[in-house]
């Protein structure tokens, strides 16, 4: 997870800026999205976690190069949050007191000045070179072991207790005490008798809520979207692409895997209503939709990895290759209607799991007793001009 999202915050970087980095941390959807395609369970609290892990060990290696900089996580690392961010503003030349600042301040709101039921257990801080930062923090309700996660960017930030968020995600909790709702100005005058006041707006939260099912099901994913990528991995001779791709010796597997991880690195947000649909990548620890085909992995990091390492040297043919895989998507998708698919592609994906070296955390992928069933259920549906 570490490689791989390294790799993807490098290109997301190289092609986009910083700026832009921080933009997609500040959205939930592009977060889980990006979660799946790195192989955690697609609908978990524990996505929130493991990504942030896995990113600050892969962009503070190398924060010299890229310029950003990942402070906090999980428990006892949270608290270690202020003397990281003053390391860094010692190292860069930042207002460390502002950042640190900033830093407590979000962890406050979202813990007191927002009384939902959460307590905050992580606070993980991302700031730049040039001293933009997003936050993203998690709190879990100790009653109905739900998770909740809070977004913060600072270029979209007016003030700290007028509606300071990106995205709030969770299940809503009908009437809480918000005082960073625009309507409870007159409790914030009166402080005092903050006890007797109930702002009447609840808070703003976008629509991410996950189901209770653990599995991942046809509703949980578009599959107009899916089967676009489906197709491109699996019914086009590769070798007939290389001239656009220069992808030579990638596999259709990897291609598929590369095509939605593609999608994270330059998709526009509209395109991540869907989380669940980039676990068809590479799966997840559970299981579901099926076992992380690790040979897939491996592939998908080496490739990444010589594409950021050639676009260094100023040799951009294999990163251009990568964008064009998810605008090509996009191309197949206008012309395709999608017929029944899901579970045959799920099981497809299971039977195969074994080639790929797929694991979980309960052990390897078995080869199946009988041989794999044979899927050719897209032919003719639709129309792909490779040239445009």
């Amino acid at each position: 997870m570490s490689l791989l999202g390294g790799a993807i915050v490098e290109a997301i970087v190289m092609e986009y800026g910083r700026t832009a980095f921080l933009q997609r941390l500040s959205d939930p959807f592009w977060f889980q999205s990006l979660g799946c395609v790195l192989g955690m369970d697609w609908h978990s609290s524990g996505i929130t976690t493991s990504v942030m892990n896995a990113l600050k060990k892969a962009i503070n290696k190398r924060s010299s190069e890229l310029g950003i900089y990942v402070c906090g996580g999980r428990g006892k690392s949270s608290r270690q949050t202020p003397a990281e961010l003053m390391e860094i503003a010692m190292r860069t030349g930042l207002n460390g007191e502002e950042l640190v600042r900033s830093s407590k301040l979000s962890a406050k709101v979202d813990n007191t000045a927002v009384q939902d039921g959460f307590q905050l257990y992580l606070h993980s801080f991302v700031v730049s070179r040039e001293g933009e930062w997003a936050v993203v923090q998690q709190g879990m309700n100790g009653n109905s072991r739900l998770a909740r996660r809070y977004h913060w960017l600072s270029s979209s930030l007016r003030s700290f207790m007028e509606e300071p968020h990106t995205s709030v995600c969770g299940h809503n909790q009908g009437l809480i005490l918000n005082l960073t709702d625009k309507q409870a100005s007159p409790t914030k005058e009166s402080i005092l008798q903050l006890t007797r006041e109930t702002p009447d707006k609840l808070m703003r939260e976008v629509r991410l809520i996950l189901p209770s099912h653990h599995e991942v099901q046809e509703k949980d994913v578009n599959l107009k979207r899916l089967g676009a990528a489906l197709i491109l991995a699996h019914e086009t001779d590769v070798t007939d692409m290389e001239s656009l791709l220069l992808l030579q010796g990638v596999g259709p597997r990897t291609l598929q895997s590369l095509t939605l991880v593609s999608e994270v690195i330059h998709g526009t947000p509209s395109r991540f209503a869907d989380p669940a649909r980039f676990s068809f990548a590479h799966g997840g620890k559970d299981g579901h939709p099926f076992p992380v085909p690790t040979k897939v992995y491996d592939e998908t990091i080496d490739v990444m990895d010589k594409a950021i390492y050639q676009a260094r040297l100023g040799e951009k043919d294999k990163s251009e290759a990568l964008k064009n895989l998810s605008r090509i998507s996009m191309e197949v998708e206008r012309g395709y209607t999608p017929r029944p698919f899901f579970d045959e592609w799920v099981q497809k994906e299971r039977e195969d799991s074994w080639k790929y070296g797929g694991k979980t955390v309960f052990g390897d992928a078995m080869k199946p007793a009988q041989g794999p069933q044979q899927l050719s259920i897209w032919k003719d549906d639709y129309p792909i001009d490779f040239d445009r």
